[in-house]
């Protein structure tokens, strides 16, 4: 009885570890977003998360919601810096979250200011 006890609970603790790694590690999609970077900031009750927002559409009209984990100090400086700024990050978009990485699936992973096809710099 105890055998079979501790293999059910193995089985369950490896499937809970393996669906964090998957769910870390293993990213839906990559790609690149440009715009401006109207919203950057730090929120949250239990687990403090960065998290913004880039308006993609002169009229405001498309917005681009992101997270930024807190190990990425370089890129959470540029942001702050960037802000009001026209922009272009790199993302990495997971399968889902967990409430002390940020709100959204969309994870930044680089930034550079770009000029504005809009409006002269």
């Amino acid at each position: 009885m105890r055998k079979i006890l501790f293999i059910l609970i193995s089985i369950i603790l490896l499937g809970i570890a393996g669906y964090f790694a998957f769910v870390y590690y293993v990213p839906f999609s990559e790609g690149y977003r440009s715009g401006e970077l109207i919203k950057f900031s730090r929120k949250g009750i239990l687990a403090k998360t960065w998290e913004g927002e880039i308006s993609q559409g002169i009229s405001s009209a498309q917005i681009f919601e992101f997270s930024v984990e807190d190990n990425e100090k370089e890129v959470i400086e540029k942001l702050k810096d960037f802000q009001g700024k026209y922009v272009k990050v790199t993302y990495k978009e997971r399968y889902s979250s967990f409430f002390w990485l940020g709100d959204t699936k969309h994870f930044i992973i680089e930034v550079e200011q770009e000029k504005s096809p809009h409006f002269g710099n």
